[in-house]
């Protein structure tokens, strides 16, 4: 796999306190300080790095300490609850973060032992006591607080789960944060729930929306070596395999033609990315047949495939809105695959859920397949597509719709991938259940205004995609198994 772009964060993470204990049980700051330390070693294995301010045990340190962070471009704010604190030591950090702040309410035991109880172990373990007076404090100042993870210290999956999540929706934030999506030609024509106002776009996601031409990506692909196609063409042959045709008359075994071109817009799609620090790409091009301009448009589906493993969203029909669900999932570690739905199996009670064109390659169930298309239905053009299963297991999609007044939404669904066949055609498809009746779910999923494009990942997390939509202020629907 080539070199994956960096996916990070920055977390701030700070300790409360109560000063006037300090003299009152000597040792207890210090041992605070080692379960604050304990905690930092969880967060730092997100893939984040850690920005930590030590203990805030005053209401002077905390606005010292929110100077310090409002300088430090941090993507979420972890308050560490290791005691009892008054909400003094917060409210100026809430009451002016700009970052979405949660609290970590870890107990260093699992239970005190009574028989050898005291005020000072009492206090070591006081996790919980302050919290709900933050949370009201928060309120009262029209900050609330995001979410709050409680646990023990040590050996709790629950509360591990709990900092993983946050992690995940920092690196979201953080990667949305002066994020560039470019846009290449126009939306496919007729697909009116393609279109998108890109200033819309960037006020609420906080990117830009550079504006390239086909000729921008021409001149990348003119300036490609022959030393750079062949070194692409190893990468494509050892992630992918290329089997015989299946039953699809139109879906055929690779050929050297359609690989050989599939390599060279890869690199040129590779130089294009370096060239305008793109986060990710939507486009749609048809142009004159036969032209270079056409050949090269509808030749990057393996590229972009390529780039989209590496944590670059790349999608086609020009929609970029899906091209963002995409990042929102990959960035969260769970994929983030260009998807639709494909016919329902009534027999089986399921649907098929796929779509033509890059796919995230990394969430496929056993080695993803290249074929030879002698057309793209409904798309000019032929050449080399990716098909492939999605792993078997939980799933969960992603819609960014809009509604009526322009304000864009989140429509997420969870299911189950199932392992079966799927058609060999070129696309990637997987079996999709959800729930007892898969045509209620699908008509409650219609219903909820969705575009017909949607991001596909693994897991379930529509509760994590709806924390994200709180912190953009973007209503979120979440459809239920019926």
């Amino acid at each position: 796999m080539e070199q994956p772009v960096e996916k990070t964060a920055r977390i701030a993470f700070f300790a409360v306190g109560h000063d006037t204990y300090w003299h009152q049980f000597p040792g207890l700051l210090e041992s605070l300080i080692r379960h604050h330390a304990t905690a930092r070693q969880m967060i730092e294995k997100e893939q984040v790095a850690v920005v930590d301010y030590g203990m805030v045990d005053s209401n002077t340190k905390a606005y010292a300490v929110l100077e310090q962070m409002q300088g430090d471009a941090v993507d979420l704010v972890i308050c560490n609850m290791v005691t009892y604190a008054p909400s003094a030591t917060f409210a100026p950090i809430i009451r002016n973060a700009s970052a979405p702040v949660i609290l970590l309410a870890l107990q260093p035991l699992a239970g005190m032992d009574y028989s050898k109880a005291s005020t000072r172990m009492q206090l070591e373990n006081d996790s919980i006591c302050a919290v709900p007076e933050f949370i009201s404090v928060a309120e009262r100042l029209g900050r609330p607080v995001r979410d709050v993870v409680i646990g023990q210290l040590t050996d709790d999956p629950a509360a591990e789960a709990g900092i993983s999540r946050w992690c995940g929706i920092a690196r979201v934030l953080h990667a949305l944060k002066g994020g560039r999506f470019g846009l290449i030609g126009h939306v496919l024509e007729a697909m009116y729930d393609m279109h998108a106002d890109p200033t819309m776009i960037s006020a609420a996601f906080n990117i830009h929306i550079p504006l390239i031409e086909i000729d921008d990506l021409m001149r990348c692909y003119q300036m490609v070596t022959q030393h750079e196609i062949q070194a692409k063409v190893r990468t494509i042959l050892s992630l992918f395999a290329t089997p015989d045709p299946g039953s699809d008359p139109i879906a055929g075994k690779l050929t050297e033609a359609d690989l050989m071109q599939a390599a060279r817009s890869a690199v040129a799609l590779d130089k294009l990315v370096d060239a305008y620090q793109l986060t990710g790409l939507a486009y749609y091009y048809e142009g004159l047949p036969g032209s270079l301009q056409w050949e090269l448009a509808g030749s990057l589906v393996v590229g972009n495939s390529l780039l989209i493993a590496r944590g670059i969203p790349m999608c086609g029909e020009y929609d970029i809105k899906t091209c963002l669900a995409m990042l929102i999932m990959d960035r969260l570690g769970i994929g983030g695959s260009f998807a639709e739905f494909h016919p329902f199996d009534f027999r089986e009670n399921f649907i098929l859920v796929g779509h033509d064109g890059p796919h995230h390659i990394k969430i496929a169930a056993g080695r993803p397949v290249l074929r030879s298309l002698l057309k793209y239905h409904g798309k000019p053009g032929s050449g080399a597509s990716v098909e492939f299963q999605i792993k078997e297991g939980p799933i969960t999609l992603l819609s960014i719709s809009q509604k009526a007044g322009g304000r864009l939404c989140f429509i997420v669904g969870e299911g189950t991938s199932v392992h079966g066949p799927i058609p060999p055609t070129g696309n990637t498809n997987t079996r999709g259940f959800f729930g007892p009746d898969v045509r209620r779910f699908v008509k409650a999923w219609v219903m909820a205004g969705p575009t017909h494009h949607f991001a596909l990942g693994i897991g379930h997390h529509a509760e994590t995609i709806a924390m994200i939509g709180r912190i953009l202020d973007i209503e979120t629907t979440i459809v239920r198994p019926c």
